[in-house]
């Protein structure tokens, strides 16, 4: 056997290469990969090297870089010490794009999770954005009611139009200039979609929430240009969320209103849920992930319809090239690693 994985190697060069099959130690556990998805805004950013030197991304990305952080298959060789899981088991983890990849024990619950029975495989690839998409709903502090505006409807925004209807929202409005994208969004709870670049949207979205304009605006893009229209889409006291993570923060602006109409901006990242649950903070990962699989169970959360595009891993170089051109026809990419042998 042949563990196979993708590795960037410099800006837009890339390399799928060949190691060895790690052997499991103790507390470790060996996963065959059947799926991973392709976190398209963040890798085409580490791939493409589109960020600020300086920023947490340029600290981040050094070359060789293993992208990706949501992987899923089956555990195929357990070590010394290993209860929680058993060989067979379907896992998904915060794993890079690889054929093979080592769990461990310490892992489960927060990184490494079990795949619940009717759940797929391709499915249980979304835990990851599941729960960066959580965090940016729980930091928005949602009102049973609110209007909420979703700008950007790639994969992190087609699974916040679903969050946001749970939550409670009376309008939930989807703004993309990818037509594909905003037809989607329909159909997973969008109640109206704005095909119009975020700086003249703004008549569009007071009309549909009835001149209330947002409770809470998402900025889910990732572009640094965004921010000052955004800002105009709230209500006065209202919340804006930046879940995309631009790697040109240098960009951003502010307008002049932000202190005389009470607006709260709020930044949401991945890495700001605690390890364990307490009292005072119990929406650790573990939690947040617990409740993502339950969604997806029940039904109230569907991601498997998300996936427009599945790829053999070994053309990845073509595939990270395509996303960096084009986005707009691309919801979930995932690479399929039964097609390697």
């Amino acid at each position: 056997m042949s563990n196979l994985a993708i590795q960037f190697t410099g800006a837009a060069a890339l390399e799928v290469v060949e190691r060895p099959v790690p052997e499991p130690g103790p507390g470790e556990f060996l996963v065959e990969a059947t799926k991973s998805l392709i976190s398209t805004g963040t890798e085409c950013i580490c791939y493409n090297r589109w960020f600020d030197p300086g920023t947490h991304w340029d600290r981040w990305v050094k070359y060789p870089f293993s992208p990706g952080y949501s992987s899923a298959g089956v555990v195929r060789a357990v070590g010394p010490g290993v209860e929680k899981v058993k060989v067979g088991q379907r896992v998904a983890g915060r794993k890079n794009h690889a054929k093979y990849w080592l769990g461990r024990e310490s892992e489960i619950g927060a990184s490494v999770v079990a795949v619940p029975d009717g759940v797929s495989d391709e499915a249980a690839t979304w835990f990851g954005i599941g729960s960066i998409v959580q965090v940016g709903v729980r930091a928005a502090e949602h009102r049973l009611g609110d209007d909420v505006v979703v700008i950007g409807c790639g994969i992190l925004g087609q699974v916040l139009v679903q969050y946001a209807r749970l939550m409670g929202a009376w309008t939930v409005v989807a703004v993309d200039v990818s037509e594909m994208r905003l037809n989607v969004a329909k159909q997973h709870g969008a109640t109206h979609a704005v095909s119009e670049p975020v700086n003249r949207c703004r008549d569009a979205v007071a009309e549909a929430t009835g001149g209330r304009m947002a409770s809470v605006v998402y900025d889910v893009t990732g572009n640094a240009s965004v921010l000052s229209p955004a800002l105009g889409l709230a209500r006065d006291f209202g919340t804006v969320v930046i879940l995309g993570d631009t790697g040109v923060p240098s960009g951003q602006r502010l307008t002049s209103d932000v202190i005389t109409r009470g607006l709260r901006i709020v930044g949401a990242h991945d890495s700001h849920p605690p390890r364990e649950s307490t009292r005072h903070l119990p929406w650790s990962r573990e939690a947040i992930n617990a409740l993502f699989f339950t969604y997806v169970q029940r039904g109230d959360l569907r991601v498997d319809d998300l996936i427009t595009h599945r790829h053999d891993p070994r053309d990845a170089k073509v595939v990270y090239d395509g996303l960096s051109r084009d986005r707009s026809q691309v919801l979930g990419v995932v690479f399929d690693w039964t097609r390697v042998g």
